[in-house]
C-alpha cells in the first residue's frame, strides 16, 4: 500500500497515480495531517495498514522540519498499527547537504535524520537515483556534440559518472579563491566549444554557482548552457539570478514543488520522476533488483 499526504502527492507526482502504475492499492487519501494551536503535528492514517507492506511518500519541501515530523510520525503509527513492512519513499531528502564532517564540531545531520527514520520504524528508505537524470538526458538530448560539465570540483564525480555513462566528454570548472567564502574567478577544465553544454548538480538553491557557470561556458565557446538538477529548492533571488543568466535552461526533477515564482519563469522547467518512484515501490514491493 502506498500512502501520502492528502492531495499533496498527487499534485507533486501526478504520474505516479496513474491506474496500474504500481499495481497495488494507493491510497492518496490515506494520510491526514494537522496542527495543534502550538504548532505540534498531528498524523492520521485514514486506513488499514494490519499486515500491509506501506510505502509513505514525504519530500523535503518547506516547511522542511514540519515535513520530517510530519513523516516520522506517520512512520511511528503504521508501526503501531500493525504495518508488516515500512518504506519512506522520499525524493528529495531532507538534510542531504550535512552529509559529512567538513569542519570542526559539525554535525553530520543527514546521518541523524537516518537514524530518527529508524528509531520511528521505518525498514527500507527509497531515494531519486543518479539514473533518473541520465535517462532523461539520454532521451531529451542527442549525445553528438554533448558534453556534461561539472560546476564546481566537488560534482566532479558525479558528473564524470553521468557522462562515462552517457559516453559523452566530461568538463569542470574549478573555483579559485584567493578569500574565504569568495570566488576570484572560475577555470574550466575541458573543452566546449559549439557544443551543448550541460551542467549537472544535485540541489539549485540560490544558483549562484551555476549563473557563473554559464557565463564562463558562453565565455568558452559553448553553442548551449543547460542546467540539469536533481532538487530545485529555488530560494531568495536565485529566479532573477537564473533570468539575468546565460543558461537557456535549468531544467529540475519534479522532486518538489516549483515556487510560485518560478512556474512565471520562461527558462525554469521540470521533468517528471513519477515512472521512476512507481517502478522503484513496484520492484521493492516483489523483492526484484
Amino acid at each position: 500500500m502506498v500512502i501520502s499526504h492528502q492531495g499533496r502527492a498527487i499534485q507533486n507526482w501526478p504520474g505516479l497515480w496513474e491506474k496500474g502504475r504500481i499495481g497495488y492499492p494507493v491510497g492518496s487519501e490515506a494520510l491526514l495531517s494537522s496542527r495543534f494551536s502550538n504548532g505540534e503535528t498531528c498524523v492520521s492514517i485514514e486506513t488499514s495498514v494490519r499486515g500491509a507492506d506501506v510505502f509513505i511518500l514525504q519530500t523535503a519541501s518547506e516547511p522542511v522540519n514540519d515535513m520530517l515530523m510530519e513523516l516520522l510520525i506517520a512512520i511511528s503509527a503504521c508501526k503501531i498499527a500493525s504495518a508488516r513492512r515500512i518504506t519512506a519513499v522520499i525524493p528529495c531528502y531532507p538534510y542531504s547537504r550535512q552529509d559529512k564532517k567538513d569542519r570542526s564540531r559539525a554535525p553530520i545531520t543527514a546521518k541523524l535524520v537516518a537514524n530518527m527514520l529508524e528509531c520511528a520504524g521505518c525498514n527500507h528508505v527509497i531515494l531519486l537515483a543518479e539514473k533518473t537524470m541520465i535517462e532523461y538526458i539520454r532521451h531529451t538530448y542527442t549525445t553528438e556534440n554533448l558534453v556534461i560539465v561539472s560546476p564546481d570540483a566537488g560534482g566532479a564525480k558525479r558528473a564524470a559518472s553521468i557522462a562515462d555513462k552517457l559516453r559523452v566528454d566530461l568538463a569542470i570548472i574549478h573555483k579559485e579563491r584567493k578569500v574565504v567564502n569568495q570566488v576570484s574567478r572560475m577555470i574550466l577544465v575541458g573543452n566546449v566549444v559549439d557544443k551543448v553544454a550541460i551542467l549537472v548538480d544535485d540541489i539549485a538553491d540560490t544558483c549562484g554557482t551555476l549563473a557563473l557557470a554559464s557565463s564562463i561556458l558562453r565565455e568558452q565557446g559553448a553553442k548551449q548552457s543547460i542546467a540539469i538538477v536533481a532538487h530545485g529548492f529555488l530560494s531568495g533571488p536565485s529566479v532573477a539570478v537564473i533570468e539575468k543568466s546565460d543558461l537557456d535552461a535549468l531544467i529540475v526533477a519534479n522532486t518538489l514543488p516549483l515556487p510560485v515564482q518560478a512556474r512565471a519563469c520562461a527558462k525554469i522547467q521540470q521533468f517528471d520522476v513519477s515512472a521512476t518512484i512507481a517502478e522503484a515501490i513496484r520492484r521493492t514491493h516483489n523483492g526484484e533488483s
